[in-house]
């Protein structure tokens, strides 16, 4: 693949020649005149999504973490380690694909989700210094480099990066939407559940805020990518290897369910390796129904966390909600909220 242009006056901005890959864009950004309309509405919805952490108060959550059995301090701090290299890895890598999108609305969406992902980098960051200890704060940074399960588990994506950056060829890149998709819609979730666990026991409440924040950006994160593969596979008939799809789908899900066991195990009340199996290969199946496949796992058709929901839930101004297991995002409660995509 060539990377795209960005001084081209030869570019034909019409709607007929515009494509997602592989077209020829002059890279005017004119909302009024877009291809893609799920990606105005998206970015629409994105801008007015916009929140900071430190508005959020975690004063009760220092002193709960103290109170805290040392499995869920462990859990803690080992899923915030695993957190914070998937959005710094991500924060750098979405302008790579980026470089490669000819669509002009898909860039800019493209553009806030990096810049939420550096968000997301500022908010665990936030979490660590305001909560734990000073001697700890380091290890949790490092943590990736030791734990030999939780860098295998790390390595695999990024090398799918790293590869697509060394050889831009087309077979990496679809390879890499496919990597970004899976991150966005698998790799945070089982982490995320852990934290609206302690909150369903009043304890982090204001951490559960944040994750509950970084976990609706995260949506529109799966959205952006569900609709790119799809739209590129239409425009490109068999751009995409189903058997590879369905390859890296059973990866992601065997090292979901290996580093959630791994850093939770059966240590914590509520998660039990069942439940995560039950919970990880459900969602993998509901994502690959998302881009129009098959599901995965027979007899995966129940989320074993659908207590936890109304965790997840926020009721924004004029109880506008956002439902994660469900898949669908509306608005925030920091901010003006814009129109849903309930039809995604």
């Amino acid at each position: 693949m060539d990377r795209k242009k960005l001084f081209n006056p030869s570019g034909i901005d019409s709607l007929n020649e515009r494509k997602i890959i592989k077209g020829n864009s002059t890279n005017i950004f004119n909302l009024n005149n877009v291809k893609y309309g799920w990606a105005n509405h998206l970015y629409r919805t994105m801008m007015g999504n916009f929140w900071i952490p430190e508005k959020i108060d975690l004063t009760q959550d220092r002193v709960d973490y103290n109170n805290l059995t040392n499995y869920e301090k462990e859990a803690y701090d080992g899923i915030l380690s695993f957190l914070i290299f998937l959005d710094s890895i991500q924060t750098n890598n979405i302008p790579n694909i980026s470089d490669y999108i000819t669509a002009p609305e898909i860039n800019l969406i493209l553009s806030i989700q990096t810049f939420q992902e550096a968000i997301h980098s500022q908010s665990y960051q936030y979490i660590i210094e305001s909560i734990l200890p000073k001697e700890t704060r380091n290890y949790i940074y490092d943590k990736w480099r030791e734990d030999k399960i939780l860098f295998e588990r790390n390595r695999y994506i990024a090398e799918i990066y790293q590869n697509f950056l060394d050889n831009p060829d087309d077979k990496n890149f679809a390879r890499v939407i496919v990597a970004d998709y899976l991150l966005e819609s698998i790799y945070f979730y089982n982490g995320f559940n852990f934290f609206y666990l302690l909150a369903s026991r009043n304890r982090m409440m204001g951490t559960s805020d944040i994750i509950r924040l970084i976990n609706r950006d995260e949506l529109s994160h799966v959205v952006i990518f569900q609709q790119m593969i799809k739209e590129v596979q239409n425009e490109n008939p068999n751009f995409f290897d189903e058997n590879i799809i369905y390859e890296m789908f059973e990866k992601a899900v065997e090292q979901e369910i290996s580093w959630t066991n791994h850093i939770i195990g059966g240590n914590i009340l509520g998660i039990t390796e069942k439940t995560t199996e039950s919970y990880t290969k459900w969602l993998a199946n509901e994502r690959l129904k998302s881009i129009g496949l098959q599901p995965l796992y027979e007899g995966y058709e129940k989320n074993p966390y659908k207590h936890l929901e109304r965790f997840a839930d926020t009721e924004g101004e004029g109880n506008v909600k956002a439902n994660f297991f469900e898949g669908t995002v509306t608005s925030y409660n920091m901010s003006s909220s814009v129109e849903g995509w309930d039809e995604f």
